[in-house]
């Protein structure tokens, strides 16, 4: 990759910037449609990202970075350094599977694809060991230490059985009474369920318990953060990508095609007070 000047480029040991979400949205995203509040987070550091991975899902295991890339003919589940993005293995889809989301359920990796309706199983080597079929399209998967969580671009979150893939239940996701559409990438975390909306710089932090969104993080600001390397389209490489680090409880964010992943430390929605 390419030396790039990184705007929000700063040393671990340097004071992080705080930001209070509430940049510019897009047209189909207004302040008033959203209930939950925005929420503050915090640029920890920036790390390199290799443009040339059109990021579709995001996970971390034992201090390693696995990613899950998209298009045809170039699909495929990486292995990386989490410092500097260093690959250590790379497993290709066949050119006519689109990655997406990937996740860890116990010690089997299971990695989306688009529209084909299978999803891949590995193991912890990367090795193949099968696959599972599924109705719909493939976008968004997590794991929440019982289930798996997979979005499909509409407002639904699917949990299915881990070991079987079966589908489970459905949750609708809502802010307030609107629902929240174009859920894609996925991140289990503290209990809560984060989720990229497609197209946008939000991510939407859900009770798993109810679909309820309980706030919003507004990473438009991100953007700034970096130079747009050669062949930059703004309406294909968006935000996508979350993966939360056990070990240091702080978050990776990147893009599709993004030249910089940025660690940051997200605030959480206040816990809901029970009924009576």
């Amino acid at each position: 990759m390419n030396k790039l000047q990184l705007i929000f480029s700063r040393a671990r040991s340097a004071k992080p910037a705080r930001i209070v979400a509430g940049f510019l949205l897009f047209a189909f995203f207004s302040p008033t449609t959203l209930a939950a509040p925005l929420l503050a987070y915090e640029v920890l550091a920036t790390l390199p990202h290799d443009a040339r991975d059109f990021t579709q899902g995001l996970a971390i295991h034992e201090g390693e970075l696995f990613e899950s890339t998209g298009h045809f003919g170039n699909s495929a589940l990486l292995r990386k350094k989490l410092d500097d993005g260093t690959r250590r293995q790379r497993r290709s889809l066949p050119d006519n599977q689109f990655g997406e989301g990937v996740a860890l359920a116990g010690a089997r990796w299971i990695q989306l694809t688009w529209s084909s309706g299978v999803a891949w199983i590995y193991d912890l080597s990367l090795r193949r060991t099968g696959t599972f079929r599924y109705n719909g399209e493939g976008w968004g998967l997590t794991f929440d230490g019982t289930h798996l969580l997979m979005s499909d671009g509409s407002s639904r979150i699917t949990r299915r059985r881990a070991d079987t893939f079966e589908r489970i239940s459905v949750l609708d996701v809502r802010d307030d009474n609107a629902p929240v559409m174009r859920l894609n990438e996925l991140e289990f975390a503290n209990g809560w369920l984060y989720a990229n909306v497609w197209q946008t710089d939000r991510v939407a932090v859900i009770d798993p318990r109810n679909g309820v969104v309980r706030g919003w993080h507004d990473l438009s600001a991100l953007r700034q953060g970096f130079v747009k390397p050669a062949g930059w389209n703004p309406q294909d490489h968006v935000l996508n990508g979350i993966a939360w680090n056990p070990d240091n409880k702080h978050f990776y964010l990147t893009g599709k095609c993004w030249p910089v992943m940025f660690e940051i430390k997200f605030d959480e929605p206040p816990t809901p007070t029970p009924r009576k």
